[in-house]
């Protein structure tokens, strides 16, 4: 056996990439998309919604993350050997630029560009004359009564600042005393951000804009001297401690209630902002210089997804109609394919968008629903929504007096709420709800229906990578496999009964189980791989994950490259690996491909000397994961179905593919964009393909 371990003496100290500015790199391939000629102009507009959402979910949570370490005094080094308050330095300085590059592109890119289509957005003044006595009585009549102006004084403390919310600083003077006075009047998150300036144009101006313009009916009698946009982004990771609570449910609702007055990690502010009143925002908010991020108006882009949603099909990708998969479409039953007895002719393998989910993974849960013979069904539910048809169906299987068992992971970040609400309608149902084990997420993505086939008491299992969420699956590439494999259904079964019940050094024979076994799993393949490139036996390494941080798989990496097995990583966000290092990594590429669709599968692929084997699942190649979650990953044994995820790791690696490149300083390469002659778009490659009906 090669001792890999051995060799993970020898590996240099300065051998993994920093983790947050890797994160930061990834949103920085986000906004390129944003820049990009080849992409149509509200595709552009719709990355920069991106961006911001990302930016304000970093800052949330991994920035928050590094605030509390430093507030403790920690002064543990990262394994990129930077101190907590290093690493928050090098943050903010990065996402300061990045901001301000979003503003910049949107201000010289994309707004020229939606222009010269009719679609604009102003400022209150460029707004013709008529236009705005119109919005004065759409202001006067649907905004104004909202509108709540909070005055600060010795009478009047400062207001609470909620979380990402959009608020006016107005400065206003007494004519009688002449004293100056401070102000917030915050823009109603539940309006449109943009409003129509005309029903004839595509002409939008800034809702805080026409606020702006208005302030003198909310300070009547006031001198109104200036004012500007801010807004405030807050520690909102949750920080529940479940070994303590009785009731894990009430605990997330009590912490629910917490978040909306975390401190605050970051003050965007109009650029523009006069120094006096910034002094008093930063005092007030008690935030740091450093945390201030002076921008071009207009803040917060998350509110260009109206203007994004307008119906200019010119303007945005070519409609794509996802397609049943080809091993469904053959099984038909009146106008439907018979999901459950196509699973019974063999395993299918699903990828979504390309293969439709409602034809596919919905249906199989719906047909289970209705099915007198089916007599259980279990489920996961990481995120979903509470009007979705899955949940629908789980309902309906409870009523026909099915045995319903849903787990649902109420710590789903920033799904909480929404969890609870939904959870809670499924039991009223009469479907048995559990919330998975303490201190772990369950993250995987399971179904398992029971079925009465006459001969048998057979057991049906969707194994998928991404959630049960019918809007996403068209959004989010993703895969799922259907199987009645006794081995899989088995090990499925185990699981569900582990995670409902009481279970200790549960065995599986066709799944890694995290927080157990991925892991160790996945390094014990690696070394395989090792051993038979020693052997002289075909060896080679493939992933495709959306993050790569853990160190104990990435040395193993390390010694597999040194050993000279190839190495080949499809990574959509972040990756901690240095790639292409002298010694180290000179046989390890790193490729990252970004689109229209969300890249959000796992597929794991070695060589093994030839016999290739290939695993899905749920799991990244990161701490959260592999420690914290209960994860699976599931061996393909279909020769097809190993073909398709081969030659689907064969395009993603492919030179002809347009993609970015990971350096080994970290810096990412733009490989084939905009240029003439450019590269195959590897989900257009893939759209072409099922669009011919590629069997899978």
């Amino acid at each position: 056996m090669w001792q890999g371990e051995a060799v993970s003496e020898s590996l240099p100290t300065a051998r993994f990439l920093d983790r947050e500015l890797s994160w930061l790199a990834f949103n920085k391939r986000v906004l390129e998309l944003a820049q990009a000629q080849d992409v149509p102009a509200l595709e552009r507009a719709r990355f920069l919604t991106i961006f911001t959402n990302n930016l304000d979910e970093f800052f949330m949570v991994r920035v928050a993350g590094l605030k509390r370490r430093i507030a403790a005094g920690i002064a543990t080094r990262s394994v990129s050997g930077k101190l907590p308050r290093e690493t928050h330095h090098d943050v903010l300085i990065r996402a300061a630029e990045l901001s301000m590059e979003q503003a910049k592109i949107l201000q010289s890119t994309v707004l020229p560009e939606l222009a010269t289509h009719g679609i604009s957005i102003v400022r209150w003044h460029d707004v013709d004359i008529k236009d705005q006595a119109r919005l004065a009585i759409w202001f006067e009549n649907k905004v104004f009564p909202v509108l709540t102006p909070l005055a600060v004084d010795p009478s009047h403390p400062f207001p609470y600042i909620s979380g990402l919310s959009l608020n006016l600083a107005v400065s206003v003077r007494n004519p009688v005393t002449g004293a100056q006075l401070f102000a917030r009047v915050k823009v109603p998150p539940l309006m449109e951000r943009f409003v129509r300036t005309s029903p004839d144009r595509e002409e939008f101006v800034p809702l805080e804009d026409v606020i702006a313009a208005h302030l003198q009916m909310l300070f009547p009698g006031m001198e109104i001297l200036q004012h500007h946009t801010f807004r405030v982004t807050r520690n909102e990771e949750l920080e529940v401690e479940e070994d303590d609570a009785e009731n894990l449910l009430a605990a997330m609702e009590r912490e629910l209630m917490r978040r909306r007055f975390g401190p605050p990690v970051r003050l965007e502010v109009e650029e523009t902002m006069d120094s006096e009143i910034l002094a008093l925002l930063v005092d007030e908010l008690e935030i740091d210089r450093s945390e201030v991020f002076h921008l071009p108006w207009p803040l917060d882009l998350r509110g260009l997804s109206s203007i994004v949603d307008l119906k200019h099909d010119e303007l945005k990708f070519p409609a794509f109609l996802p397609k049943t998969n080809t091993s469904l479409a053959g099984v038909e039953s009146a106008s439907e394919p018979n999901v459950l007895e196509a699973m019974r002719s063999g395993d299918i393998l699903l990828h979504h968008p390309y293969d439709s989910f409602s034809t596919s993974v919905q249906l199989f849960l719906e047909q289970a629903a209705r099915d007198p013979q089916v007599l259980a069904i279990k489920q996961t539910l990481y995120r979903t929504s509470g009007d979705s048809p899955i949940v629908q169906a789980l309902i309906e299987a409870a009523e026909w007096g099915k045995q319903v068992l849903a787990l649902v992971e109420i710590k789903a970040r920033f799904d909480e709420e929404a969890n609870i609400e939904w959870a809670r309608q499924l039991e009223e149902a009469g479907v048995h709800v559990v919330y998975g084990l303490v201190g772990l997420k369950t993250h995987c993505k399971l179904s398992m229906v029971v079925r009465d086939d006459g001969d048998v008491l057979r057991r049906y299992v969707h194994f998928g990578t991404g959630n049960y969420h019918p809007k996403t699956a068209r959004l989010y590439e993703d895969f799922g496999l259907l199987t009645t494999d006794p081995k899989i259904t088995a090990d499925v079964a185990t699981l569900f009964n582990v995670l409902s019940g009481y279970a200790i050094g549960a065995e599986y024979n066709r799944l890694l189980v995290a927080p157990a076994g991925v892991r160790h799993g996945l390094v014990d393949k690696i070394n395989r791989e090792i051993e038979n490139h020693h052997n002289g036996l075909p060896a080679r390494i493939r992933f495709k994950c959306n993050g790569l941080v853990d160190e104990t798989i990435i040395d193993a990496l390390y010694r597999a490259s040194q050993a000279g097995v190839p190495v080949e990583l499809v990574v959509r966000g972040i990756c901690a690996l240095m790639p292409g290092v002298p010694g180290l990594s000179d046989n390890i590429r790193v490729v990252s491909i970004l689109g229209r669709f969300l890249e959000h599968s796992r597929a794991y692929e070695f060589a093994n000397g030839g016999d290739t084997d290939v695993m899905i699942g749920s799991a990244d190649i990161m701490h959260r994961n592999l420690d914290r979650r209960v994860e699976t990953l599931v061996s393909l044994t279909s020769p097809g179905h190993i073909d398709y995820t081969t030659r689907m790791l064969d395009l993603a690696t492919s030179p002809e593919i347009a993609r970015w490149e990971l350096q080994s300083t970290g810096d990412w390469l733009h490989v084939g964009f905009g240029a003439a002659g450019a590269l195959q778009d590897y989900q257009e490659t893939l759209i072409s393909r099922h669009q011919r009906a590629l069997s899978v």
